[in-house]
């Protein structure tokens, strides 16, 4: 190239071309909405539906492509697509395959603003859906009719934590050639497989809130929706084309640099998380603690034969004999624990709910439930806490 250039058109078409073979721990981050092609024959032979080349931004750059092939390798799968959070995972399933007429069965515990979509945006899009009991595998092959076209699974549920026996869900699917999904955020490709489930039954699709565990850090919105067979991949595929959905290299960034101590904060919050569940088992004021590794809790025999691990998330129950305002005494109380919504960040997170308006099934929780969610604090200062709050709330 010339460089009789004007010195502001060389900042623009630069000669310079960094040489190749840099290596280094994080992998390099690549912002581009256009993708320049060498010439007319490559930009026609492009395909933007195979990982060979690259075409537009949102079909995918180095740094996309690198994170979606680890996550796919974490979720077991081949295949996974990346979209703007967890919902947005959840909202591009139900759209790839779902048209006016067709049925969606949803899990009674599953997370809230799943069923929302179901009874609101599919409900006007002429798509109907049902509530069926996670627990009861039979129950739900019983509701399947020819209408169904999708069944969502969730382990363990939002909030109530059941754990449901996931291999018989799928094989109750499966039996009437249903597509199976799964809300995987909760196992986050470590505490099990989807893809390898006991009875070597698995799931079609695992989606996973990429917001929690992967990201780590309370700071990045994004989800991911992996698949292992190459037609339902492409299907998803081409709705996640014309849906225009895509995720900034920067927030790219932000997981991959995360993924490499996925495993070990994984299990550090596991480890917190059974204990502090066990001791709260003791007091006198919880009637119920629901964890899915402690015996006791609904379906812990599903647990134990489906993972080998748990998330740092529980929730307990206070007895009936307490008001709302005393449980909302205790939480405020709390000095590390901090109020909010989501999980699996650094700073432990503790959220009170009323579950008897939550579920369209009858509740045998009769108290108020909160739930807490354990992060990277030192055990003995999140333990100290809830000794205080306690003291605090109920003397």
């Amino acid at each position: 190239m010339s460089t009789q250039l004007d010195p502001a058109t060389l900042q623009i078409h630069h000669p310079y071309s960094p040489p190749a073979g840099f290596a280094s721990v994080q992998p390099g981050v690549f912002k581009a909405s256009t993708v320049i092609f060498a010439n007319t024959a490559a930009l026609r032979a492009r395909n933007w539906k195979e990982k060979t080349g690259y075409t537009y931004g949102l079909h995918g750059t180095p740094t996309t492509f690198t994170l979606e092939e680890r996550i796919a390798t974490l979720e077991g799968g081949t295949q996974t697509l990346l979209v703007p959070s967890g919902l947005a995972a959840i909202a591009l399933v139900n759209l790839a395959l779902l048209r006016s007429g067709d049925e969606v069965l949803i899990p009674d515990n599953a997370y809230g603003p799943s069923k929302e979509l179901a009874r609101n945006e599919l409900a006007g899009w002429g798509i109907t859906h049902r509530l069926y009991d996670p627990m009861d595998a039979a129950a739900l092959a019983a509701m399947i009719g020819p209408q169904t076209k999708l069944v969502w699974l969730e382990a363990p549920g939002s909030v109530t934590m059941e754990f449901p026996d996931l291999a018989g869900l799928v094989r109750a699917a499966r039996a009437k050639g249903v597509t199976t999904a799964i809300d995987n955020t909760w196992g986050a490709g470590i505490a099990f497989n989807a893809f390898s489930l006991p009875g070597g039954e698995a799931v079609d699709i695992a989606m996973q809130a990429l917001t929690k565990f992967p990201s780590g850090g309370g700071d990045v919105l994004m989800g991911s929706v992996t698949t292992c067979d190459e037609a339902l991949h492409l299907k998803l595929k081409f709705a996640h084309m014309r849906l225009g959905f895509g995720v900034g290299a920067n927030d790219a960034e932000a997981v991959l640099r995360a993924l490499p101590t996925l495993a070990l904060r994984y299990a550090a919050q596991d480890r917190a998380a059974r204990t502090l569940a066990e001791w709260l088992a003791q007091r006198s004021q919880i009637a119920h603690v629901l964890h899915p590794a402690l015996p006791g809790s609904p379906g812990f025999a599903h647990w134990q034969a489906t993972c080998h691990a748990a998330a740092g998330l529980f929730s307990v129950v206070f007895d009936a004999r307490y008001a709302s305002e005393e449980v909302d005494a205790f939480v405020d109380a709390l000095k590390l624990f901090r109020i909010g919504y989501s999980w699996a960040g650094p700073v432990s997170l503790v959220v009170p709910y009323h579950v008897q308006g939550m579920r369209s099934l009858p509740s045998v929780y009769t108290g108020v439930l909160v739930r807490f969610s354990i992060g990277l604090e030192a055990f003995e200062d999140l333990l100290a806490d809830l000794q205080q709050a306690l003291g605090v709330a109920f003397g």
